[in-house]
């Protein structure tokens, strides 16, 4: 008894965590661990019974004041003492089973009540979470991609009973196919009624006696499958895709999960993007700029537009196209495309062209410096050569 975990480590969860924290971490604990989804696995077992003596003793706000305190001790007295089992906490399920973990989730969405209702509840099936990658031109503009996928199906051998062919499940004889034990103990008070999970057959009324080979008594088998995914245009980096259904099948009747895919899309070479717009620098020579020029701005789509740049353009001027952008995801219009002009100065001058550009500088005026004169001004005054 010495050596058991802590209940906070047991469910994974800080001992800071609330109820509606716990109660998350418990289902999915729960679920991951639950014999229905585990026949056979005597480790699956036992780890499925720390899991509810653990939410059962932190769930109660006086326990788990008294195990904060004490330890395993404030809550179990064998603790320590060298008893068996999970003393203090009749046997090992506690009144859970798969359909308390699904219960509160899904409701009476699957119909029914009390023990048949828990018995026979639907489990969904777990989601699937792939990604894809794609080219900046297939995400601006949509696509079709097909991907492979592996998930978990109803077993095509024992159509999802996990019997083997020409055997059925049995009822269990403990419960007589309830899924539920009812004791009677003596108390100071008199005879006390209790009911907990059917520990023989885990609450399912059904015992399987021959398994499927296939499924080895799941019920589901691992499969593969090639999916085609519509890209809507528009898809940015980082984006899911969810395919409703398109997940791992249900038990017993329950839906199916979906199809998560991450999207990644690759950098491009002269695009950059920001939201539904998309930016450039787009270089152009110091003659270009002073005198002015015709240019071809090259858009997404490998074509061009053509645009003026106005004689004595400055380096940073940025060019507004608009609707030439990305269109709107699952809407009509586009972003617009900003294309920032870059004066390029030139390098590895000759002779001849440096001389050029020194005389040209001696006779350019000053007009022709105006943001340069008039910084030079600002210095001056600034220094005090001007009152």
């Amino acid at each position: 008894m010495a050596d058991k975990k802590d209940y906070y480590e047991v469910l994974g969860v800080e001992k800071s965590a609330g109820a509606d924290e716990l109660k998350k971490a418990y289902r999915q604990q729960a679920k991951k661990y639950h014999p229905d989804l585990n026949p056979g696995n005597k480790e699956a077992e036992q780890k499925f019974k720390e899991v509810n003596e653990a939410y059962e003793v932190l769930s109660d706000a006086d326990k788990r004041a008294k195990y904060d305190q004490f330890g395993h001790a404030g809550v179990d007295p064998n603790y320590g003492a060298g008893a068996g089992g999970y003393g203090g906490y009749g046997g090992a399920y506690t009144n859970v089973d798969i359909g308390d973990i699904f219960g509160d989730v899904f409701g009476n969405f699957f119909g029914g009540g009390g023990s048949t209702r828990r018995r026979n509840q639907a489990i969904p099936g777990d989601d699937v979470d792939t990604n894809i990658t794609l080219t900046f031109e297939e995400a601006i503009f949509g696509c079709k991609k097909t991907i492979n996928v592996t998930r978990k199906e109803t077993c095509s051998e024992c159509n999802g009973s996990g019997a083997a062919k020409g055997t059925t499940a049995e009822t269990c004889p403990t419960c007589r196919g309830t899924g539920r034990v009812r004791t009677v103990s003596q108390t100071m008070f008199g005879a006390m009624q209790s009911e907990r999970t059917c520990t023989n057959c885990y609450g399912t009324g059904k015992i399987i006696k021959t398994p499927c080979k296939n499924c080895n008594g799941t019920g589901q088998e691992r499969k593969q499958r090639s999916i085609t995914v519509n890209i809507p245009a528009g898809i940015a980096n980082g984006q899911v895709i969810t395919l409703n259904g398109q997940g791992c099948h249900g038990l017993k009747g329950g839906p199916a999960g979906d199809l998560n895919i991450s999207v990644t899309v690759r950098p491009h070479a002269i695009f950059e993007r920001k939201n539904f717009d998309l930016f450039c620098d787009f270089p152009v020579t110091f003659t270009q700029a002073a005198l002015g020029c015709d240019i071809e701005v090259p858009l997404p789509d490998g074509s061009k537009e053509p645009q003026h740049i106005s004689d004595g353009t400055q380096s940073g001027t940025v060019l507004n196209l608009k609707g030439k952008g990305v269109p709107y995801l699952n809407s009509k219009g586009k972003g617009n495309l900003y294309v920032r002009i870059v004066v390029e100065t030139p390098t590895n001058l000759n002779s001849r062209q440096k001389e050029l550009l020194k005389e040209f500088d001696a006779i350019a005026s000053g007009r022709s410096y105006e943001k340069r004169k008039s910084f030079a001004d600002k210095v001056r005054k600034f220094l005090g050569a001007e009152e």
